[in-house]
């Protein structure tokens, strides 16, 4: 009988996207298994490869747009618009707009030689909004992921016509830096059509913005930033939700996906109004992930690193628990293997590989990353082609 494998992973950040990973991990299996069924959905954590993804699934275009990077200069952007679906009276709605933040504000536009936390900008999430709007989208879906900002979605507010006011009335500048400053907010000048305009946000639903478990304490080393940045961010972040409740009435501090992109979805949901949702309910609701997995024998799921944070709401560790609640088999490849990787394995992961075998600084690693997932993904194969080999030698010993 064929073997059956889904191939369900993220995207490798700043190198692969959650197809392109898909498409080596789909080499690899062949060449170990020529006669595998292979079935690829590409699941995006909502960061890169979000709007294409879903457009890919659904069916609609995608739109280039320019606009601001986070550290300031212009950067060759996009927007999808779904093929919208005639309602049951036969009309047809307006288009829904897909974006993914990382398009505008995402770690790959920050150089490495840039990465200060408190001055990258969203600014430019807020101008491929406005791009949208201009399109005709009178509802959006915004993907939360791989972001180079740390800056409550503040800059994102801005281009959309928000005033951030220090006690001088003056308006700030860009960056989570100056939310430190941050004294009233003035929302009279956003866009009008928002208030006509449903936002949904796809986000990790176990990201908050203050806290111990805050955005700056737990994604900002990872950024770039070094702890006297990231106590700078953190005090400019309990202003910012400090100013947020008192002016919108919305208490960000530490609900459920607030944390999202370096704070941006605290500011989508008190200054556009916007709504959150776990990332992966978003998507699959799009992919029909749990028909997929009816059809197969195997999960094959991938992510740039395995460890504690996998299990709070990452890709690999969502995959497993539709995988699990089916008795499906699952193995997620990956390109490092951090610390609490137990966490990821008491998630549903039946097992987990890195694709690098040889020590290698990290722009080897990106450089050679299509080959060594490719090759893992093969010698995974190989290895498991070994245990069912050992399964009927072991069967048939039995039967005599």
């Amino acid at each position: 009988m064929r073997l059956r494998v889904l191939i369900a992973p993220s995207g490798f950040k700043e190198s692969l996207s959650a197809e392109e990973v898909a498409d080596c991990v789909a080499s690899g299996v062949r060449r170990a298994v020529p006669d595998a069924l292979i079935l690829k959905t590409p699941v995006p954590d909502g960061g890169e490869g979000f709007a294409r993804t879903l457009v890919n699934a659904v069916g609609g275009t995608l739109h280039d747009v320019t606009v601001t990077g986070p550290v300031g200069e212009p950067v060759d952007s996009y927007f999808g618009l779904l093929e919208p679906t005639p309602g049951d009276d036969g009309q047809v709605p307006p288009p829904t707009a897909v974006l993914e933040m990382a398009a505008a504000a995402g770690l790959r536009h920050v150089p490495r030689d840039q990465r200060d936390l408190l001055g990258t900008t969203t600014y430019g999430v807020g101008e491929l909004i406005t791009a949208a709007l201009d399109a005709g989208a009178r509802r959006i879906l915004l993907g939360c992921g791989d972001s180079g900002t740390n800056d409550g979605g503040a800059g994102m507010a801005q281009a959309l016509g928000a005033r951030l006011l220090d006690a001088d009335g003056t308006e700030l500048g860009r960056g989570g830096g100056e939310l430190s400053r941050l004294a009233s907010v003035d929302l009279s000048g956003l866009d009008p059509r928002l208030t006509a305009t449903e936002i949904e946000v796809a986000c990790n639903w176990d990201n908050v913005l203050t806290g111990p478990r805050g955005v700056a304490r737990v994604f900002g080393p990872q950024k770039g930033a070094d702890e006297e940045t990231v106590r700078a961010l953190e005090d400019a972040l309990d202003t910012y939700a400090d100013v947020l409740d008192r002016d919108t009435g919305h208490d960000v501090r530490s609900s459920p996906g607030s944390g999202a992109s370096g704070g941006l979805g605290a500011g989508a949901q008190a200054l556009l109004g916007a709504t959150l949702h776990p990332r992966f309910d978003v998507i699959t609701r799009y992919l029909d992930f749990d028909a997929l997995l009816g059809r197969v024998d195997l999960v094959i799921t991938a992510e740039g690193a395995i460890d504690r944070q996998s299990a709070r709401g990452k890709v690999p560790a969502e995959v497993a628990r539709h995988a699990g609640e089916r008795d499906i088999p699952i193995i997620a490849l990956t390109g490092t293997v951090g610390e609490g990787v137990q966490a990821a394995l008491d998630a549903g992961l039946d097992a987990f590989a890195s694709i690098l075998t040889r020590p290698q600084t990290l722009e080897q690693a990106l450089r050679e990353v299509r080959d060594s997932l490719t090759t893992s993904a093969e010698q995974t194969m190989r290895l498991l082609l070994v245990g069912r080999r050992l399964a009927w030698q072991q069967a048939e010993a039995r039967s005599v």
